[in-house]
């Protein structure tokens, strides 16, 4: 069965999007920051958070493969549609770099030459000039264009060899799930490299003076539940409009455990960085957690609270991983959770002491870049049957059971 994008879904895409970026334009008004650094600094947060669930989703959907798991085959359509956001979400985060890049904003303090100038004493900074072979503009494109050529190569090939399955039978479909199983494996190793890699050059580099080695898997971890949350709910949703009949509350528990597991990983992640740095206490290293406890204490606590005892509670029962209504809600807060921290990685060290709260700015683009992502998904999702046709597990994910 395929999907269509009605015209009230449409409509409240587009009304989210008009609402969205006419408060980011109020906000706007208001930002009298320096080379508007609260707008670049919001427009990345909002471009990359969206951009990392097409691209955690990805990483599940390649381990799938990798895996040869069975039960995710009658949602595989689902994964590929959250997927297609991914060169959106790229061209955002491209636009925020490049302006950084040319000296429009200095949400990246390191790509201002001056602090790495010896001669320009007002704004030369040691500790950012020692790291500049690392942190130079060259070999930080270099890594740019290698880490989104490789996603976006990635998501379309693996979209592409999805849709060719669906007119295969026989060996040639058991041919080429082999040769999917081999192409997932391969990439998932560059992805755990350039996953982490992305995550220090676009994010920790902001707070230049401070480096963490748990930095990005912890990143990664926040990616990855916040597309196991966006396709689940995604999931729901199209069962509640007919779609997707033979999915069944198996697959949707499931589903909801992977929601609960990677939120206790995220967890683990966040507080084994922070009880290292707290435990060591070396004025350099704890800063970090300093600043945002201290100055930013409802976003730090409040983030912590609704990624980390939200799903230990809500999410524990086998029956809450089975009511769509309560897996909507619980998956929604974690949403916003996700969100959130991401706000705290990044305002903090961006702004400084300009930043005092989430505003409207950063809420405007919120809205608006939902109403994009939810546009887009929903458009991808049209483009080929929810359930794919041909595949080696399909009989066993129809009648999966636990």
């Amino acid at each position: 069965m395929n999907f269509t994008f009605s015209k009230r879904a449409r409509t409240i895409s587009l009304t989210l999007m008009v609402i969205g970026f006419a408060m980011a334009i109020l906000g706007f008004a208001g930002d009298h920051t320096e080379h508007h650094q609260n707008t670049w600094a919001a427009l990345f947060i909002n471009g990359f958070f969206f951009f990392g669930i097409a691209l955690g989703t990805l990483f599940f959907y390649a381990l799938q493969y990798a895996t040869e798991t069975a039960w995710t085959v009658m949602v595989k359509r689902i994964y590929e549609g959250i997927i297609g956001y991914l060169p959106w979400g790229a061209a955002v985060i491209v636009i925020c770099l490049l302006a950084g890049s040319f000296g429009w904003h200095h949400v990246w303090h390191w790509m201002d030459h001056r602090v790495t100038d010896p001669n320009d004493v007002e704004h030369y900074d040691p500790i950012i000039a020692g790291k500049m072979p690392f942190l130079n503009m060259p070999f930080f494109w270099v890594r740019a264009i290698a880490f989104l050529g490789t996603f976006i190569f990635a998501a379309r090939w693996f979209r592409k060899q999805s849709l060719a399955m669906d007119n295969m039978t026989g060996e040639t479909l058991v041919r080429t799930h082999i040769m999917n199983y081999k192409r997932a494996a391969l990439f998932l190793v560059f992805f755990a490299v350039f996953s982490s890699v992305l995550s220090w050059d676009w994010i920790m580099s902001i707070d230049t003076h401070w480096f963490s080695t748990l930095f990005g898997w912890y990143v990664f971890a926040g990616m990855w539940v916040g597309g196991m949350v966006t396709a689940v709910v995604l999931a729901l949703y199209l069962k509640s409009k007919g779609y997707l009949p033979q999915v069944n509350n198996s697959h949707i528990h499931d589903m909801g455990k992977w929601v609960f597991a990677i939120s206790f990983l995220w967890t683990y992640l966040y507080f084994s960085q922070f009880m290292l740095y707290w435990y060591a206490d070396i004025p350099e290293e704890v800063i970090y957690f300093q600043v945002r406890i201290n100055d930013h204490p409802w976003l730090m606590w409040g983030m912590f609270f609704i990624n980390f005892a939200l799903p230990m509670v809500l999410l524990m029962s086998r029956d809450a991983k089975r009511n769509p209504r309560f897996l909507i809600g619980v998956g929604a807060l974690i949403f916003i959770g996700h969100w959130l921290d991401l706000c705290q990685m990044v305002l903090p060290g961006a702004l400084g002491d300009h930043f005092h709260h989430i505003g409207l700015l950063e809420i405007g683009l919120f809205v608006g870049f939902l109403g994009l992502f939810i546009n887009v998904v929903f458009r991808e999702l049209t483009k080929a049957p929810l359930t794919v046709v041909h595949h080696p597990y399909l009989e066993e994910s129809i009648h999966h059971q636990i």
